[in-house]
């Protein structure tokens, strides 16, 4: 049973930073620092708009951007902490 509570742990850990390294790479190419005509940052961040997309959208369709902040990713992390909590106690302790 500890190497499910592990597994659940490291996954929720990897998807989070992913979420971040998105986050990042946004602001990046928003402010001019990174070029998306660079085809490694072109393929950086289409990998990660494919896996964070699926969670992010249907907040996004919810909740608009505050003063021009989007504040999806944040509930995103709050939501997949609540989940990962959910789960480590009901299989962990």
């Amino acid at each position: 049973m500890f190497a499910v509570c592990n597994l659940i742990n490291t996954v929720v850990s990897i998807y989070i930073w992913i979420l971040l390294a998105s986050v990042v790479l946004s602001w990046l190419v928003t402010f001019g620092v990174v070029d998306t005509y660079n085809p490694f940052v072109r393929r950086i961040g289409e990998f990660l708009e494919r896996v964070t997309e699926p969670l992010l959208a249907p907040i996004r369709s919810v909740i608009p951007p505050v003063a021009g902040l989007d504040i999806s990713p944040v509930i995103l992390i709050i939501a997949i902490y609540f989940v990962r909590d959910l789960l480590l106690d009901a299989f962990c302790f």
